[in-house]
């Protein structure tokens, strides 16, 4: 049975939590939130918060795309191309 959620069982983050959650440094995570690279945030009055599933959802994101992660994305699995001829 789930636990209920109390006072040490948040659904969201700030910047410095969703850092460390992460295992990064708040300022990689201020950067990424400045160029709109890394996971979703918003402002939640004046603090920036992340929401703890889609830190989630995000990390799994991350490993989708990235070719060590996923047998799909590895180069050595497809099959050679060849080059194609030079004009003469």
């Amino acid at each position: 049975m789930p636990e209920p959620r109390g006072a040490s069982h948040t659904a969201f983050l700030t910047l410095p939590r969703a850092a460390e959650y992460l295992g990064i440094s708040p300022n990689t995570l201020y950067v990424w939130r400045h160029r709109r690279q890394g996971p979703p945030s918003f402002r939640m009055g004046r603090r920036v918060m992340y929401r703890i599933s889609a830190l989630d959802e995000w990390v799994c994101d991350q490993e989708r795309a990235d070719s060590r992660s996923n047998r799909t994305l590895d180069p050595l699995n497809r099959k050679p191309q060849r080059r194609p001829e030079a004009a003469k």
